[in-house]
């Protein structure tokens, strides 16, 4: 006999109900009421349950739908400040000063400016007033001897692709589906190796930390050479040797030809410290000061910080990149027209993988295929995957904003935990020109279509009218998960009817008009 507890989970799953709400505490300003909010985990998880999965994936279809094949320009227009920015903008300008003329402690400044920041990403405003603060290091250009040289056209302030007419007098508005794999890292068989001893893990590790990098120099380079500015949808997953792999849909056309051509011409060099010698290691670890930082436990010297590592690699004429990570030879370019079948199924290709975390590609019955991802893990346990990461202490160096607790593998970064397989990156990458909509505005067309289909008008909400907080563990006012579950499915249940019933009439009505017609 099944657990009707378990039985509630799948109904709810049948009708698109999170089954992990978090509860929120909802103050209404204008009333003065709190009030129990369940929200989904989609808004708040970065792990989400699969009926949130599954709404976020017919989500980002129809994003990519919208801005495969645009045949008018977008615009985009920033609005204009309200008084509310620029009141948070001139408080801000305040604090500032207070802070650079401040002689004493400046912790509590610091935090006011800190909150201000984010209050002002809140109001509706992007990045950060002051900009880039820390200068950009200034590397060589120069490509590299064993790169190919890259065409380039004249840039045309466009994001649209060619048009080409057909002999019948049909205009056709194509665009490209292309995916990007990275190189062998040994021989596989049916996605294990087929010599693990011999398989280069080293190398897959690094290539899966940065692969995200590589991706935004290949559209640098596809831009360069198309000369126009091209924007993309695409999608990372992974390979079933579980390496990472691009999809992307990109907007207009360009020969095959050139694709692999640039594919084949795009590289990424990662400057860092060495980490061919390790420092310390097992017992013999840096010990933290406070107001020094991480010191040698032997002889007491201050390690170097990320900035001083940096300064003496700049200084080194003969240093060499700690890593440079390139395209497989396996690129697949083919052309899409809107509105056809392959332009579907290209579309739910690119949103397949977007229920599942990366992880999920494991086969639990497969030892070999496990054993093969924990021999991975390994060679990621130890690399180095941000500036921030703690196991540059490993290698003699402090991470940059070193804080005490840090130890050599015991990072607790995405790219170490299992499930991303190295891969720390966004698993969805769009241009900001794709369909000329943010996913927000995406969402709210679905919502205004659900309101307007029921009858009921979508009136635009204050965004500072509700005030939101956590609630504590163990609150009685929040209802058991399955109460919660069950009203939400009765909800659901009523929006359906609700739908049925509409659609019923609007048949009844075309086939009275058909009658008539005839």
């Amino acid at each position: 006999m099944p657990l009707a507890r378990d039985v509630a989970e799948e109904v709810a799953k049948q009708y698109g109900v999170c089954i992990r709400p978090v509860p929120l505490k909802r103050l209404d300003t204008h009333t003065g009421l709190w009030e129990i909010i369940d929200v989904p985990c989609g808004a708040t998880l970065e792990v989400k349950c699969l009926p949130c999965a599954k709404r976020n994936r017919h989500l980002r279809m129809a994003q990519c739908r919208e801005g495969w094949h645009l045949d008018e320009e977008p615009t985009i227009t920033p609005d204009e400040p309200n008084d509310e920015q620029r009141w948070l903008v001139e408080f801000r300008a305040d604090v500032q000063a207070q802070r650079d003329q401040a002689d004493q402690d400046t912790t509590d400044l610091d935090e006011l400016i800190a909150g201000l920041d984010e209050e002002i990403n809140a109001a509706g405003m992007r990045g950060n007033v002051l900009g880039r603060t820390v200068p950009k290091r200034n590397r060589s250009t120069r490509r590299r001897q064993d790169a190919p040289e890259l065409p380039k056209r004249k840039m045309t302030a466009t994001t649209l692709g060619r048009t080409f007419e057909s002999a019948d007098g049909k205009t056709y508005r194509p665009s490209l589906f292309v995916t990007l794999t990275l190189p062998s890292y040994g021989k596989v068989n049916n996605g294990v190796p087929v010599n693990p001893d011999t398989y280069d893990y080293a190398r897959a590790a690094r290539d899966a930390l940065h692969f995200s990098k590589l991706v935004d120099r290949f559209v640098q380079n596809l831009r360069r050479v198309a000369g126009y500015d091209v924007q993309y949808f695409a999608a990372v997953e992974p390979q079933k040797r579980l390496a990472p792999h691009l999809h992307m849909a990109i907007r207009g056309t360009l020969p095959r030809a050139e694709i692999k051509q640039i594919a084949a011409a795009t590289y990424h060099q990662v400057w860092w410290p060495a980490t061919d010698r390790v420092v310390f290691d097992g017992d013999h670890l840096p010990v933290w000061e406070d107001g020094t930082g991480y010191l040698d436990p032997g002889t007491g010297e201050v390690l170097p910080t990320w900035d001083q590592a940096l300064d003496q690699l700049d200084t080194d004429e003969t240093a060499e990149p700690l890593h440079v990570i390139r395209f497989g030879v396996q690129v697949d370019v083919q052309g899409v027209l809107a509105g056809t079948p392959d332009a579907d199924q290209c579309i739910r290709y690119l949103s397949k993988y977007l229920t599942k975390s990366l992880g999920d590609s494991l086969d639990p019955d497969d030892q070999a295929q496990r054993d093969h991802a924990a021999r991975l893990a390994e060679a990621l346990r130890f690399e180095p995957c941000s500036p921030n990461c703690p196991n540059w202490l490993r290698y003699g160096v402090q991470p940059k904003g070193a804080k005490p607790g840090m130890a050599p593998g015991q990072c607790r970064s995405k790219a170490h935990k299992p499930d991303h397989l190295g891969y720390a990156g966004r698993r969805v990458l769009v241009s900001r020109k794709w369909s000329n909509k943010t996913l927000a505005e995406h969402k709210q067309d679905r919502r205004t279509w659900v309101l307007e289909a029921l009858g009921q008008t979508d009136q635009p909400t204050d965004p500072h009218r509700y005030v939101w907080k956590p609630v504590p563990a163990g609150d009685a006012n929040v209802p058991p998960l399955a109460v919660r579950l069950l009203r939400s499915v009765h909800e659901r249940q009523r929006w359906r009817a609700h739908m049925a019933q509409l659609q019923a009439q609007a048949d009844a009505q075309d086939l009275s008009a058909t009658g008539e017609a005839a």
